[in-house]
């Protein structure tokens, strides 16, 4: 009778608000009695609770107005949870002195929001799911620990759709207001939406979409003939131009010129090599068309600044390198006629130049950042690496910073005395023979092993044994580990399979010195404690090297005066900024400090400008062109052609992606069918010249496409790893990913 009862007490009790806050809480029969033992509390126990608690209060209630004890409890519970804090005993913050204050106050805003966005991004609705991302980000701003917690999780099971949601959340509408509320009245117009189209002897059919920012009429862009071409960062994966408006603003008011960025197709969708054709397209439209494509009057070519930030700083730096290399190749095809030029300038902004993300400095490497001439700048970056093994033992003595100033020649190679010295280390005693201890006597032998053995121990290397940057800043608040992990990924693809060690287009890092040396002027703006800034300082230091070398080899053969000097930063600058990670540009809004480095880059981009037109009016050029020029300019484009190298040596190098049979056919339409049967890859290849060349090069494509294919036991087993490193990125396993 009493479990009778019991039981049609809790289907009463099922609709009340008790019992629902219980289930929530609790389960099972547990749940019942807490929540029926709740609801009885509620309504009929005493409203000022319990008699102990009653008697408590009506002491305190003589002593303590009601305010008060509201404070004392407020106090009392940021005691308890901030007591080891307060007493000193808590474990010390590993990122309290790795940023400034205003950085590390941008980063914790900026956690908050990626928690908040992440724990909301599962909500359908979407104008519920904006309010309630801003909701959550609320709760994480207080609750930075929690914060903390929810972005680490969700970091360990990233995917494309958390990069997205992350990158992307500047253009939700509250954030959109709250962004267009701080920035400063930077630009009349609004940003246009424009098409360009794609050269005529492009593998590309559909335009190229871009947002054009300019401070003016359409009308007034004839009397203009600078451009900037923008690449945005976003990963390879994720942002537009629309996510970069600040930077982009700021630009477009500060140079009165007009600023045109690139909105590229996005991997995984479309993978490596699309987006660098993407790119590579759009400059040589620009150059074909004389700027007419975008609104300029086409009386000359424009002169055309390139920057890029992040993974676009990748994409714009492989531009480069594919525009020299057709410059260089095409003058052969093209004897007297005008070539693709080179851009005025290149600006990169905390760039990722190499994707075989590694461990250890090589000793190359160490040479390049070790330079007499930049040791000043990269004071903190030597600094940090000797740090990461002398905070391991603090009470070793710690060598000076000026104790190897002088183990790096001006711009030299690594001293082959360091190879030496290792190999000598590792040569082992070798024991005297019966003939040879005949001829001695115990004491000259003991003093012969004596002598072998001290010059057997190892002697020290000129160079400090260094992490990369990536794993020395490996806990970054913005920038970490996994998130390189699935952007290289997710820009490769599960199906390609590029040499990261020589595939300069996708790792820029390892471009020959015989393109860096036709660079134009780079700038490099990256923070000191950005992952990236290793592939910022050796990129530079390969620039720099490449340039002092052709300006020694100019200089030896005549070509320029033996009282001329080389100065570096006519070729190369490099800021680094202390206390400060990746991305600064994208969150000015909690990190006002950006807005100066904004328009650092303006003033850069205004220098190279007015440095290359002086500098043309001493020399007599001119950038216009005659119009039978102009048509061999529009025609010259890298043919997409098989990956193989056919063998044909007559013919000059080519940048290639697609089979000479798919040469001026459409575009496959977005879909994973056209993906995955269309994708492109980037090789060098030579091709013939004669009448007859175009049937033989056919008959012999499918004989060298048959050649690629691998062993099928082996196809399948890459084909396996790569697809189920990539399925989780790309949403495509069986089982789904939960978020944290």
């Amino acid at each position: 009778m009493f479990w009778a009862d019991h039981r049609s007490n809790f289907a009463r009790s099922k609709s009340s608000p008790s019992f629902l806050f219980g289930r929530y809480i609790f389960s099972g029969s547990h749940a019942t009695r807490l929540s029926y033992r709740s609801k009885l509390m509620v309504y009929r126990g005493n409203k000022n609770g319990p008699p102990i608690l009653r008697n408590l209060t009506n002491r305190f209630s003589k002593r303590l107005s009601p305010w008060q004890t509201v404070v004392i409890t407020l106090l009392w519970l940021y005691i308890a949870r901030n007591f080891a804090k307060i007493v000193g005993l808590e474990s010390p913050e590993p990122l309290a002195n790795l940023y400034t204050r205003s950085y590390f106050r941008a980063t914790w805003v900026t956690t908050a929001l990626d928690a908040g966005f992440w724990t909301a991004m599962k909500i359908r609705s979407k104008w519920l799911r904006d309010l309630a991302s801003m909701v959550f980000t609320i709760y994480y701003l207080v609750a930075a620990e929690q914060a903390d917690e929810k972005v680490r999780k969700v970091r360990g099971l990233l995917t494309v759709d958390h990069l997205r949601v992350s990158w992307h959340k500047s253009t939700t509408p509250y954030l959109s207001f709250l962004t267009r509320v701080l920035r400063p009245k930077l630009t009349r117009y609004p940003p246009r939406a424009i098409r360009i189209p794609r050269p005529a002897s492009s593998s590309y059919k559909e335009p190229a979409n871009a947002w054009l920012y300019f401070d003016g009429p359409l009308s007034a862009l004839k009397n203009h003939t600078r451009v900037v071409l923008d690449i945005p960062g976003g990963g390879f994966v994720a942002m537009t131009p629309r996510h970069h408006e600040d930077k982009l603003l700021g630009w477009a008011g500060k140079l009165e010129i007009p600023v045109l960025s690139l909105d590229y197709k996005k991997a995984p969708e479309y993978p490596y090599p699309h987006a660098l054709n993407e790119a590579y397209d759009v400059y040589h439209s620009l150059v074909a068309s004389r700027g007419r494509c975008i609104g300029l009057s086409g009386a000359t070519i424009p002169r055309i600044i390139m920057t890029g930030d992040s993974a676009g700083g990748n994409i714009a730096t492989g531009a480069v390198l594919m525009i020299l290399q057709s410059a260089s190749t095409d003058a052969h095809r093209y004897a007297n006629q005008e070539t693709l030029p080179a851009p005025e300038g290149l600006v990169l902004i905390y760039p990722g130049l190499d994707m075989n993300i590694g461990n250890w400095m090589s000793d190359e490497q160490m040479a390049l950042i070790q330079d007499r001439r930049t040791r000043t700048r990269n004071r903190n970056v030597l600094r940090r690496k000797s740090e990461d093994y002398y905070k391991l033992t603090p009470d070793t003595p710690h060598p000076s910073d000026d104790e190897d100033k002088t183990l790096s020649p001006s711009v030299a190679p690594i001293d082959s005395s360091i190879v030496t010295a290792a190999d000598k280390s590792t040569t082992p005693l070798k024991p005297l023979t019966n003939a040879e201890l005949d001829l001695v006597s115990p004491s000259t032998t003991l003093a012969t092993q004596s002598t072998s053995l001290a010059s057997s121990k190892p002697k020290p290397l000129k160079t400090r044994l260094a992490m990369s940057s990536m794993i020395s800043y490996f806990n970054d608040r913005i920038l970490t580990p996994e998130m390189m992990r699935a952007m290289i990924i997710l820009y490769v693809g599960p199906h390609a399979r590029p040499d990261f060690s020589t595939d300069y287009l996708l790792s820029p890092l390892l471009a020959p010195e015989a393109l860096l040396a036709k660079f134009p002027k780079t700038c490099f703006l990256t923070g000191e404690r950005d992952p990236l800034v290793d592939d910022t300082v050796i990129f530079a230091g390969r620039l720099r090297q490449a340039k002092h070398n052709l300006f020694i080899q100019r200089k030896e053969l005549g070509l320029l005066k033996s009282k001329n000097t080389f100065d570096e930063r006519e070729h190369v600058e490099v800021t680094l900024i202390p206390g400060i990670s990746h991305g600064f540009l994208q969150f000015v809004s909690v990190f006002p400090e950006g807005w100066n480095h904004i328009f650092r880059v303006a003033r850069w981009i205004e220098e190279i400008f007015d440095n290359n037109e002086a500098r043309a009016k001493d020399t007599g050029a001119t950038n216009d062109t005659s119009a039978g020029d102009k048509d061999h300019v529009d025609g010259r484009h890298h043919r997409r052609m098989p990956t193989e190298s056919s063998g044909d040596e007559d013919r000059p190098l080519e940048m290639s992606a697609l089979p000479s049979s798919n040469v001026g056919k459409t575009q496959p339409e977005d879909g994973e069918e056209g993906y995955f049967n269309h994708r492109r890859r980037l090789q060098p290849q030579r091709l013939r010249t004669g009448g007859g060349s175009k049937r033989r090069r056919a008959a012999n494509g499918h004989a060298r496409e048959k050649s690629m294919v691998s062993l099928a036991s082996e196809e399948d087993l890459l084909g396996r790893r790569m697809k189920g490193l990539a399925g989780g990125l790309m949403g495509m396993s069986s089982e789904g990913t939960e978020t944290p």
